[in-house]
Formats: structure tokens, C-alpha cells, sequence
């Protein structure tokens, strides 16, 4: 995971000794929004309409961040109209990677050969992370946004008038927002970003500082959610895609190469009730790719697993009965 400088290709990792140990994530810098005249959105400038055939996604198979644009895009109807590219699972020193290979793809957008060039290609002076997922438009031949939790909104109502999206789903209706956006916070930093915290963590006291934030708050989820079939009681939001791209994650990965081992989702009642309904909704399943999650996590991270080796296990049925229509 390295960076840009200044338009400069720089092979770093995060820096943790300015924060006492702690993981801090960089935020996104490409805030534009693609909106329905294209009119300027919360953030950014205007000029970007949603128009069929005008944007392309840019993704990685083992990216919780990106994972959520492509359910997105797989539950609104948007495959027609944006179009997709998925970086190699492994990260070098050149970050992420275009082969065709192992469900991976090539740059057909841009013919770039790594993802920092794609970065490059719309600001020639980047300095900052280069990260998935990217929402390219390929008329301005620029970047519309690299925040997933923007993106995903874009996708929610941006593109409804288009030929066969859902306009009728709406996963962040208005009359939930201000509950939707409360439950997000402590989800996004605890959870979400949580095992990045234990996982990346440099000293004991600040893993032990993320590891005890995060089972605390999925200790408070699975009270939820043994009373609430989902986040928002009987409706299905953003929050639940949010967290379900982690905990898919979970077992596989973080309980083991980001210690956070205190307890599996499969020991949560609710929560692995709820991963499986979830993951067994028409279209999910195919959103994931376990391949390339862990061989993403357990081969590009050296610094957490010098070895390289991938594990086996362990054996998840998510295929298994869900139960939750009882909740």
C-alpha cells in the first residue's frame, strides 16, 4: 500500500509512530457527485449527470470499501449502465495491479497497468492513498468520487430515471436518515475501520484500545439484532450493506491475520443468523469473491503475515438456514 507524492509513485506503508501506534485512515479526496441533472451534489463541483454508459467503476474483489459499490450496483440494475474493472487481488510495491487473471481485469478504460496511474491520469500531481473503489467518468475523463459511502449513495436514487434501475428500492430513505447515519458512526469507526485499527495497530495499547471498541459494538449490534430483523427493524438500509461487507470478512480473515479473536461472527447468534440472510439475497452471493479476499489479505499485508502463507479454512456454510424470519 503505497502512495503518491506530488504525481510520484512512493512504495510506503502507513505510518503509525505519529499516532502512538494507531491506524488513521486518510480520507478521500475526489468528492464530486453524480447527480440526476447533474447539478453540484453535498460536495465537490458540478457537471456530472447521470447518463447511461458514462461512468465506469473501478474495484477490488477483496476491498470491504468497494464491495459495497457493487452490491449496489448489482441491486439498483446499474450493470448496464456502469461499467466495471477489478484489480488483481495481490498488492505489491506498486499497489493495486490490472492482470487478467483469477477474475481480475485489465484497465480497458484507461489502458493502465497499475491503479495510481489511473489516479494520475486525472490529477497529474495526486499526492495521497490510492485506493478502491474509483467512480470514473469517462466523458471528463477524470475521477468522480473515491469515497465509498458517497458512491453508494450516487447509486442509491442518482441514476433511477435510467432504462431498467430499480427506482422503487431506496436503501437510505429519507424519513431514516438521521437514525441510518447514527448507527453508520459507530459501525464505520469501530467495526468497519475497527479490525483495520487491531489489525495495523504497531503497540499493544493501541490494538488492545481498537480490539476492546470493537467486539464492545458488535456486542451491542448482536443486542440489536436479536429483536431487529435488521439495523433499521423491518427495513433494509444502507447500514445493513455497510456492515455486512465486513463481517463477510470476519471469520475468514480478521479473526486471524488482524487478531481480532476474542470471537468469531459464527458465535454471535443474531449476527450469523443475519450474515446469511443477507448473503443469501437474490444476486450477493456473486458479489463475493473469497479468493481474492484472502489472498489479498493474507499475501499483500507482509508486515502482519511475513510468511505469505494463506489458510485453508475455516469451513463457513453460508449457504446454511438463516432463520431470521422469526425475528
Amino acid at each position: 500500500m503505497g502512495m503518491l507524492i506530488d504525481g510520484v509513485w512512493k512504495d510506503v506503508w502507513y505510518n503509525t509512530k505519529e499516532n502512538k501506534g494507531r491506524f488513521k485512515r486518510s480520507e478521500a479526496q475526489f468528492r464530486n457527485w453524480v447527480t440526476p441533472d447533474g447539478s453540484a451534489g453535498p460536495s465537490g463541483r458540478s457537471g456530472f449527470a447521470a447518463e447511461a454508459g458514462r461512468y465506469h467503476l473501478y474495484i477490488s474483489h477483496a476491498c470491504p470499501w468497494a464491495h459495497r459499490t457493487v452490491i449496489f450496483r448489482k441491486l439498483k440494475g446499474l450493470e448496464p449502465h456502469i461499467g466495471l474493472s477489478i484489480v488483481d487481488h495481490f498488492m505489491g510495491t506498486n499497489g493495486w495491479e490490472f492482470h487478467d487473471r483469477d477474475g481480475g481485469t485489465t484497465d480497458a478504460i484507461n489502458g493502465s497497468s497499475f491503479m495510481w496511474q489511473v489516479y494520475t491520469t486525472a490529477d497529474p500531481s495526486y499526492s495521497g492513498r490510492v485506493t478502491v473503489p474509483v467512480l470514473w467518468d469517462k466523458q471528463e475523463n477524470t475521477i468522480v468520487s473515491n469515497e465509498s459511502s458517497e458512491i453508494i449513495r450516487m447509486f442509491n436514487t442518482a441514476f433511477n430515471a435510467l432504462e431498467g434501475v430499480d427506482a422503487q428500492l431506496d436503501f437510505y430513505p429519507e424519513e431514516l436518515r438521521a437514525e441510518i447515519d447514527a448507527i453508520n458512526e459507530p459501525i464505520y469507526h469501530n467495526i468497519n475501520n475497527g479490525v483495520y485499527k487491531s489489525g495495523f495497530a504497531t503497540t499493544q495499547e493501541a490494538y488492545e484500545e481498537a480490539f476492546n471498541a470493537l467486539f464492545d459494538t458488535l456486542d451491542m449490534v448482536e443486542e440489536k439484532l436479536a429483536a431487529n430483523r435488521y439495523l433499521m427493524g423491518d427495513r433494509l438500509t444502507e447500514a445493513d450493506w455497510r456492515l455486512f461487507t465486513t463481517l463477510v470478512r470476519f471469520d475468514p480473515v480478521y479473526v486471524s491475520h488482524f487478531k481480532c479473536n476474542k470471537r468469531r461472527i459464527q458465535d454471535y447468534p443474531a449476527l450469523s443468523g443475519y450474515l446469511r440472510e443477507l448473503y443469501q439475497m437474490p444476486g450477493i452471493a456473486e458479489t463475493v469473491n473469497m479468493f481474492h479476499i484472502k489472498q489479498h489479505y493474507y499475501r499483500s499485508h507482509e508486515s502482519v503475515n511475513p510468511t505469505r502463507i494463506v489458510p485453508v479454512g475455516p469451513e463457513i456454510d453460508l449457504m446454511a438456514p438463516h432463520g431470521r424470519e422469526a425475528v
